[in-house]
């Protein structure tokens, strides 16, 4: 038995940070990973799916390039070895990177292995035993697989497996119409594929409201992406050359089929019934508002409590605990503000609630919309897809929620984030002086719309 101040399951975008401030203050502390360090962020998520997005775009603005009066000779052609390797780059840099900091860090020990709750303060990993009085599990989630008929008797892919693709898929079926398969979606269209979107939903990205998945669907359809949506009867089978896809509607082939339905936290095997720890129907680990479970002395961090699936809700949740366990705080994940953004092109920035969110919580809600065709940055660009969304409180003229799904969105959505969470009224921004040309700069213009 070996004892540690605290004990870390996962080397996601929580825990490590976490361990590395303890390990910092002298305390001992043991980061357990299974795989690899920097979790579903560095190594299947944000880092190269973002830098494929890159790739994908560069290709896209040269094809676009007469347009701005800029001749490029023949056609543009994807080097699908280099887009990949280049994202494989990005992965192992920030992994080594990881990897150099943490060994620089005298009272830390990285073990990488699988880990498995003995008791609520014991820890076995690689024949070992580990104790101590915190343990803080931070062990993410994978792609969620649906048992359709077929499927396991196919080669499939999922948002882990097409990043090593070193290859252009003739036809890419895309089974699922949320954020992760629409940016694969575009990316690979973009690259060359011909791609169909096969929805079970009524409409793309459901979470968000009719008038953004509609515009959605537009961006992607004027692309060329072939979207089906109310899809059921999903079925597979392996022909001579290609995976046939049945639905309610046909039978089509395809070359490439990426399952991109949801995910499922990774607590499917840590012997937490061991622990006492309490899990949700989905498996999530139920977590309190300051992140506690239900077993004294263990937390749980990033995707896996399900309060949140992106790599700053995560890293929140790292703040939160630092905050309340090692600075005196009192911080509460309820007070969180949840943004995030789709990194379709043009990208989708939101915050707060949607205005189906806020009329079904019975405010008297205020709503303004502009068009992107109106914003002089965009008309500037040639980049004038998509509109700007603003919902407000009448009474209280807090800003409840804003939808900006148009160029360089998920960067001019901070201003409100920054506005929300510091609880500024909106008259205030309406006379704010924004720089111009910038996209940011129609805030005070969509506050004066409210209505």
């Amino acid at each position: 038995m070996t004892s540690f101040d605290a004990i870390f399951i996962g080397a996601g975008q929580a825990g490590p940070f976490l361990a590395a401030r303890m390990a910092a203050a002298g305390r001992k502390v043991a980061l357990i990973e299974r795989k690899y360090l920097g979790g579903t962020c560095v190594n299947a998520g944000c880092m190269p799916t973002k830098t494929l997005v890159a790739s994908a775009r560069a290709a896209h603005v040269a094809r676009r390039a007469g347009e701005y009066g800029v001749v490029v000779p023949g056609e543009i052609g994807i080097d699908m070895e280099a887009v990949r390797g280049r994202a494989e780059k990005v992965t192992l840099d920030a992994r080594k990177g990881l990897a150099t900091w943490f060994d620089s860090l005298d009272s830390m020990s990285v073990i990488y292995g699988q880990a498995k709750f003995e008791n609520p303060n014991t820890v076995v990993v690689n024949g070992m035993r580990l104790t101590a009085p915190q343990v803080f599990i931070n062990v993410g989630a994978r792609p969620s697989i649906p048992d359709y008929p077929g499927l396991a008797d196919v080669s499939y892919l999922t948002s882990t497996s097409i990043i090593q693709l070193a290859e252009v898929p003739r036809h890419l079926v895309v089974i699922g119409g949320s954020y992760i398969g629409l940016e694969f979606a575009q990316m690979y269209r973009r690259f060359g594929a011909s791609v169909t979107i096969l929805e079970r939903g009524t409409r793309l990205a459901s979470r968000e409201d009719d008038d953004v998945s509609s515009a959605i669907a537009d961006i992607l359809q004027a692309e060329g992406i072939a979207v089906h949506t109310g899809v059921s009867g999903l079925s597979f089978r392996k022909t001579a050359d290609d995976i046939a896809v049945t639905t309610n509607s046909g039978t089509m082939n395809a070359s490439h089929v990426l399952i991109a339905t949801g995910r499922r936290p990774n607590t499917d095997d840590l012997g937490l019934e061991e622990a006492g720890v309490e899990t949700d129907d989905k498996g999530f680990i139920v977590v309190d508002n300051s992140l506690s479970t239900n077993v004294s002395g263990i937390w749980a961090l990033g995707d896996c409590n399900g309060r949140g699936a992106f790599t700053h809700t995560s890293y929140n949740d790292f703040e939160i605990v630092a905050a309340n366990l090692l600075d005196g705080c009192n911080r509460k994940l309820s007070d969180r503000i949840l943004a995030y953004a789709l990194y379709i092109d043009p990208p989708l920035g939101r915050v707060g609630m949607t205005e189906r969110q806020a009329r079904a919580s019975g405010r008297q809600i205020l709503v303004s919309t502009r068009p992107m065709s109106r914003v002089g940055r965009a008309v500037e660009k040639g980049e004038t897809q998509g509109f700007m969304k603003l919902i407000a409180d009448a009474e209280t003229r807090q800003i409840l929620g804003a939808a900006i799904l148009g160029i360089e969105g998920d960067e001019a959505i901070h201003g409100i984030i920054d506005a929300m969470n510091a609880r500024t009224p909106y008259p205030a921004l309406q006379w704010s002086v924004p720089i111009h040309p910038t996209v940011s700069e129609l805030v005070p213009t969509l506050i004066g719309d409210l209505r």
